[in-house]
Formats: structure tokens, C-alpha cells, sequence
């Protein structure tokens, strides 16, 4: 019943206005909202920019031609949506790869650091919280879309070292979420038993008492850092509890055993990643993923592609270099094989307990640090959203001119029903969401 009925509904029976939220839940007055289809966000992450003569489209509209990049993904041509002209418009602290790694999905500025790179000033984590992010703690505000773990963060060939060119979530300011490259260590998250629970369960008891005891002897700034550490002890313990609760609509994947997590297996490691990732939807523990490979300044050498160069240092070779760009684009294109391996996963695994598949309810974004390596611009940042379930217009090449790309991720906000009015840094969101319907 929309808002007109509603009034009207009210009026007739002269009712106050006031009385309407403890009326909505009553079925039988048909006065509950409809139920939001279920929605799932993934954002999958490739680095060092594009090739843009063998990426982008000529055409603009819904009669477009795939270059060869993107040619592995003619199949779901008519589900994909391409924003050509998304910027990255965040200055401030840090190089071109720093600021297109952490504001990537955060939109805001770094904070002052002593992270050098390049030639640029140095500069610390994101000072604010990724869209992903945001939109896993809006889901979980609600019970009808909460899940166990809220958002899953895997990464494919991600170097254990931490840095701003190696992490794009953030939980908040200077918190930045470290993704699981390892399949085997991922497994165990979502599906390992827990030994000896009890035991575990009276540890945690333990530290949550003294944590309260030292509560009134420390400074404000260490009771941050205090509240942090309760935090998660929390999750832990709500963990343990939706471990118990939880039943699995299919069984975990079986994964090729003694797969080191080291360059040569990239490939390997991806699927068995993917594999994961949609078992980790069938069954409902998150509605919210990354997919992060590699990472900013990645040095990944794809020898499975007969390429021995390390990725961004090709990335560097001018465009005349015609040896190195036929190696770019087909490393780009192996990212894209990728990202087809993922969406044919999820367009084949009907949605648990509705109509259609996942893909119907989920869409994947492909994005990137920078629009091309050589330069290192932060202008025609690549965005291909391919899927569903966000209500937008599909099928289509968009060409905009410079717009920021905090206006793409209020859009998504508000495709799963978060109205915020700005994301990341405010003067960056003016003109609103993006209008993608």
C-alpha cells in the first residue's frame, strides 16, 4: 500500500497520524510495506588501469560493440551497464595509486602519514568508511537482511604486507578491512567448527570482565581504542552464536587440496575463491563481497599468459610500446575470463527459496585503481556493473564527463534503500546519485 492509501486509510477511519507505525506489521490490514526483493552487491577489483582503446566502447547507448577486453563477457552484454567518464576526484595526501586504491571505494581523503610513495607527499589510511561497507551495516541494521558475517572479503594473490595500495575496504575512519587471499583460510571462516566452544566461550567472559575493571582507569583515547577491542569480542561472541544457529541450504565446495597461495597459482586460487564466494551466497552469510586482485602497483607475473613481466611495470611502458600493450590487454582480458567465471556461476545457481538466479538479485561491479596506467589518471576510472537487483537500466554504454565517482556509490546506497544524501566527502556528491534507471 503506498503512502496516498495510507492517508486515506487513516482519514476513514479517523485515525492519528502517530498511530501508523505501531499499524503497519498488522497483515490482515494490509498495511505492510511489500517486502524488498533480496539484494546482493559484489565489487570485484583488478589494478594498475585499463587499456582504453581495447576497452571502452565507441558506441554510447544500448547499441554498443565489446572491445577485446571485454569480449570474454558477450554473453551477458544485455545485463552489463558501462559508465565511461566516473572520476576519482579526491586530492590531498598520497600518489595516484595510493589515492585510487584507498579512495577508491571510500571517496574521502587519506589521512596524513608516513607511507611514502612516489614522488608524492606521504599519507596514512582512508578517513572514511568504503561503500561496501556502508551498505553491509545498512543490511545489517535490519533483521530481514542481516546475515551472519555481513560482508566477506576475499582476495586472490594479495601480499601479506599492509598499505594504502593494498586494502579498498574500510569499516570506518583508519580502519582498513584486510581481505583473505588464502581459499584454505577462508574455508575455515565460513564452514570450520569451532573446537572446544565452551572453552572459548569462558575466555571471552574473562575479557570482557577486566576490559570493564580497567574501563575508569585509562585515558578517553585508550577507552576508544578499549571500545574497539569490546567491539570485538562482541562479533566473536555473535559469531559463535550464528555458528550454532546456522544451516546450510548446500554443502561447501570441495577445494583442490595443497594449493599454495603464491603467484604461479593465481589462477587456481581465483576459482576456488569464486567458488566460495557464491556457496557463501547460496547460503545466505553475507549480501555484501569483495574480490580484490592482487593489488595497487601489483607486480603479479602471469606466466600462465605467457607474460614474464610484472604487472605494473608494464603498466608503465608507453603507449608506442607495442609488445608491452598486447601483454596489458591480455592480462586485462584474463580479468574479465574472471569476472565471466563469477557471473555464469551466479546466473546458474537459482536463488534459494525464489524465482530465477542470483545473478537476477546480485550485481557485480568491475572496477579498477586508476583509468591508465602510464598516466596515472584518476579520470575514466573503469566501472562495468553486469547483473540485477538494483533496479537500474542495463544493457547499456554510458558516456559522462568527469563525473565523481561518489555519485555512483550514493546510487547504490540508495538502490538498496539507504537514502544518505552525501557519501565520502561531501562536495563530491553534489547533483545527487547518479540516475541509472
Amino acid at each position: 500500500m503506498n503512502a496516498i492509501h495510507r492517508r486515506q486509510f487513516i482519514k476513514q477511519l479517523g485515525l492519528s497520524a502517530a498511530s501508523l507505525p505501531f499499524l503497519m506489521g498488522l497483515p490482515s490490514l494490509g498495511l505492510a510495506s511489500p517486502a524488498r526483493p533480496r539484494q546482493r552487491l559484489i565489487i570485484m577489483f583488478s589494478p594498475n588501469g585499463t587499456i582504453p582503446p581495447a576497452y571502452w566502447p565507441d558506441e554510447a547507448g544500448s547499441d554498443f560493440k565489446l572491445k577485446e577486453i571485454m569480449s570474454p563477457l558477450e554473453a551477458f552484454r544485455d545485463r552489463m551497464l558501462i559508465l565511461h567518464g566516473l572520476s576519482n576526484k579526491v586530492r590531498g595526501d598520497g600518489d595516484g595509486h595510493m589515492r585510487g586504491m584507498s579512495c577508491l571505494l571510500t571517496g574521502i581523503e587519506l589521512f596524513p602519514g608516513n607511507i611514502q610513495g612516489g614522488s608524492d607527499t606521504p599519507a596514512g589510511w582512508a578517513s572514511g568508511i568504503s561503500i561496501d561497507q556502508e551498505i553491509r551495516n545498512f543490511f545489517q541494521s535490519k533483521e530481514e537482511t542481516r546475515t551472519r558475517f555481513g560482508s566477506i572479503e576475499f582476495g586472490v594473490g594479495v601480499t601479506d604486507r599492509a598499505d594504502p595500495w593494498t586494502r579498498m575496504s574500510y569499516a570506518g575512519p583508519n580502519k582498513p578491512v584486510a581481505p583473505i587471499s588464502d581459499p584454505y583460510q577462508m574455508y575455515q571462516k565460513l564452514y570450520g567448527q569451532l573446537k572446544d566452544k565452551e572453552s572459548l566461550q569462558s575466555v571471552l567472559d574473562d575479557v570482557r570482565d577486566d576490559l570493564k575493571k580497567v574501563r575508569k582507569l585509562i585515558s578517553a583515547e585508550d577507552r576508544r581504542l578499549l571500545e574497539d577491542h569490546e567491539a570485538l569480542v562482541r562479533q566473536m561472541e555473535k559469531e559463535i552464536s550464528e555458528a550454532d544457529r546456522q544451516k546450510l541450504r548446500v554443502s561447501p565446495p570441495s577445494l583442490e587440496e595443497g594449493v599454495a597461495d603464491q603467484n604461479d597459482n593465481v589462477p587456481r586460487l581465483s576459482r576456488m575463491q569464486i567458488d566460495l564466494l557464491v556457496n557463501s551466497f547460496v547460503n545466505d552469510m553475507a549480501r555484501v563481497a569483495t574480490l580484490q586482485y592482487t593489488k595497487s602497483v601489483g607486480q603479479a607475473r602471469m606466466k600462465w599468459l605467457d607474460v614474464s613481466n610484472g604487472h605494473h611495470e608494464l603498466s608503465h611502458e608507453p603507449d608506442k610500446n607495442e609488445e608491452a600493450l598486447d601483454k596489458l590487454v591480455r592480462i586485462n582480458k584474463w580479468f574479465a575470463g574472471e569476472l565471466n567465471y563469477l557471473v555464469q556461476k551466479l546466473a546458474g545457481t537459482p536463488e534459494p527459496g525464489g524465482a530465477g538466479n542470483l545473478l537476477d538479485n546480485t550485481l557485480v561491479v568491475w572496477t579498477n585503481e586508476l583509468g591508465k596506467g602510464n598516466s596515472h589518471t584518476l579520470d575514466n576510472i573503469p566501472f562495468l556493473l553486469i547483473g540485477g537487483g538494483f533496479g537500474f537500466q542495463m544493457g547499456r554504454s554510458v558516456k559522462l564527463e568527469k563525473v565523481p565517482h561518489n555519485r555512483l556509490h550514493l546510487a547504490l546506497a540508495h538502490a538498496v534503500g539507504h537514502r544518505i544524501e552525501t557519501f565520502g566527502k561531501p562536495a563530491l556528491c553534489e547533483g545527487g546519485p547518479l540516475s541509472l534507471s
